[in-house]
């Protein structure tokens, strides 16, 4: 008989840990890679879990993928220690036991590290490897992304037709990380191609029974279920599971109520573990028939506008738009502060956008002082989000409190590195990208957290995204524009241009996208600081024209500042005819200057509106 057949009649045992358990015996390295250098010890945990009880037992293979062995300089080495592994898991079955070749998920949470063609290549490799020794079936296991295991799972079912075992994890009972039910995804899976389908990873028995009672047994593949030891703890700065045998023996039972045929071990289970679920189903047969548990929460998740007005793309689309940049000080207390959003206000610009700890250096916080600016200015802030500074929970929480506090538009960036701001040896977390930034926030505006949970609300953000023109090549800076469009941006802010030709240059290179650009215009405040811009900002550089004409106001602190703001007006006068959106940064809280440009386009705009009547009125 065969895997398949086997499973028609009886429930099957399969392994437990290969990586926790190397880890237990003091093994702090690249797993995969003993499959060489020792490989005794990987049989003999193969042999543990075959006379506990082990009826299928996976390859070490979970990471020995080109993206996992090049984190270890072991990229070249993936024939080999893929077929070592297969071949120290075949000396240790015999005949008596199944084989399964394991290849692991690469993405977690962060989406964007690597792209879908990417994936397909890093699992093709292994793959044949794999098949080429002889393998009875194949193991998918540790998938959040379902986008990844859809991929794979379709690369492998044309490939072969040997058993393929399907197997997502999830952060919340019963739904996958972007919100799909568990139901629909295993389904999707099973019409894939898939022979098994299931869970493995994350959760604990507890969670895993819960996620199944909502499942119905497939029609035509059968599920499997491969539960965490526990949550793990740390003792001494390691990871320990700590969970009891008898209580695993006790889950087995229940798993196979839900209909699981398939049932073995994740992270912290050991042959201890496995012999008591071997022991605990022994005379059991598989159920045919299930009662489906439905869901009782009811989650509601409507919006919540909480928008005064449009978005600001909307706006930009629409009229000329002007925002302005107004950074949180770097010192306690915001009595300047507050009056320059006061004074800037009252030129009429559309919001006030606050960085979060800009050039990597600590500021007030930039939600604190846009509560401040709503509670006593009344004035729009589109607050920035860095990723340097926030994990993923820390973001998640982030954007949940400016929901709650009733802001809507956001920017999502990267983060300049801790390495060039005020404290160099600070830990810059970048858990994600900007470009899974802006996925995440407008997941929120499904009501889904990154888990796929529900939040209760959906939120109402747009999202703005960084530009930065001043680059060699212009159309990679417009690629990466796209991408974050199919992302979700709803618009770009840029950083600053100094030059009337770059501005007509940045508008030809965007010109054809389907969002608004605010371009970024700053006033130059002396020679130094045209020349600190010049010389030590990576990508920044200015015209000798510029330079000279800043170098001749001299040290003449005001002089200086009517040359920066000359330059600046005859910046916006060429932006006026190219760009919509206009984004004026405030240097150094020099506020006065801004307020001036806001000014000196609000008497522009006027002008040319009074023209338009007139020549409505007198064509």
């Amino acid at each position: 008989m065969g895997f398949l057949e086997d499973l028609q009649n009886r429930i099957l045992i399969g392994d437990g840990a290969m990586g926790t358990l190397l880890y237990s015996y003091g093994v702090d390295r690249c797993f995969e890679e003993l499959n060489l250098s020792e490989p005794e010890q990987i049989k003999g945990i193969h042999d543990a879990y075959i006379g506990a009880g082990a009826n299928v037992i996976q390859t070490n293979t979970y990471g020995a993928n080109y993206i996992k062995l090049s984190h270890y300089g072991l990229e070249d080495d993936i024939r080999q220690i893929n077929a070592s592994a297969v071949r120290h898991a075949k000396n240790a079955a015999g005949n008596q036991v199944y084989v399964m070749g394991t290849v692991g998920g690469v993405r977690t949470f962060k989406k964007s590290s690597y792209s879908l063609d990417e994936l397909k290549r890093n699992f093709r490799e292994q793959l044949y490897v794999l098949l080429n020794e002889g393998i009875d079936g194949l193991l998918l296991e540790t998938y959040y992304d379902f986008e990844e295991i859809r991929a794979v799972l379709e690369i492998a079912r044309k490939e072969t037709a040997l058993p393929i075992i399907a197997n997502v994890s999830l952060h919340e009972t019963g739904v996958l990380q972007d919100g799909t039910p568990l139901s629909k995804g295993l389904t999707i899976l099973e019409d894939l191609g898939a022979d098994v389908t299931g869970l493995n990873c994350r959760l604990g028995p507890y969670h895993m029974i819960s996620s199944l009672e909502e499942v119905p047994l497939p029609k035509k593949a059968f599920l499997s279920c491969y539960p965490n030891g526990s949550l793990p703890g740390l003792v001494d700065g390691r990871l320990v599971y700590d969970s009891d045998e008898g209580y695993f023996a006790e889950s087995a039972v229940k798993l196979r109520d839900q209909g699981a045929r398939l049932i073995g071990g994740c992270c912290g289970t050991t042959p201890k573990h496995i012999a008591a679920m071997a022991e605990a189903l022994k005379n059991l047969a598989p159920v045919t028939e299930k009662v489906i548990r439905p869901k009782t929460e009811t989650i509601n998740i409507e919006g919540i506008s909480g928008r005064t007005g449009p978005p600001l793309e909307e706006i930009a689309k629409n009229r000329r738009s002007v925002i302005v940049e107004l950074d949180p000080p770097k010192t306690l207390g915001l009595d300047k502060f507050l009056r320059g959003a006061k004074a800037l206000h009252e030129t009429g610009i559309d919001a006030l956008t606050l960085a979060d700890n800009s050039l990597a250096s600590p500021r007030i916080s930039n939600v604190a002082a846009a509560s401040l600016i709503k509670e006593k200015v009344g004035a729009r802030s589109l607050v920035h989000i860095t990723c340097r500074d926030r994990n993923l929970i820390g973001l998640q929480s982030h954007l949940m409190g400016l929901h709650t506090l009733g802001f809507s538009d956001v920017l999502a960036v990267t983060g300049d590195p801790s390495k060039i701001g005020d404290f160099p040896g600070a830990t810059s977390v970048y858990d994600l990208s900007a470009f899974d930034l802006i996925s995440l926030i407008k997941q929120f505006n499904e009501g889904l957290s990154y888990s796929g949970k529900p939040l209760g609300e959906k939120t109402n953000f747009s999202v703005a995204a960084a530009f930065n023109p001043n680059v060699k090549y212009l159309h990679k800076a417009v690629e990466r524009l796209e991408k974050k469009i199919s992302c979700g941006a709803d618009y770009f802010i840029s950083q600053p241009i100094f030059s009337v030709s770059q501005l007509i240059e940045v508008h030809e290179a965007v010109k054809h996208l389907p969002v608004p650009v605010y371009i970024g215009i700053m006033p130059l405040t002396s020679s130094r600081n045209a020349e600190f811009i010049h010389n030590e900002i990576p990508g920044m550089k200015l015209s000798d024209e510029i330079r000279e004409k800043m170098r001749m106001a001299g040290s003449d602190k005001a002089l200086a500042k009517e040359e920066g703001l000359a330059i600046a007006r005859t910046l916006i006068d060429a932006a006026f005819d190219l760009f919509n959106g206009i984004y004026l940064i405030t240097p150094f809280l020099q506020y006065e200057l801004t307020v001036e440009l806001s000014r000196y386009m609000a008497e522009k705009e006027k002008l040319r509106s009074e023209r338009k009547f007139l020549n409505v009125q007198h064509p």
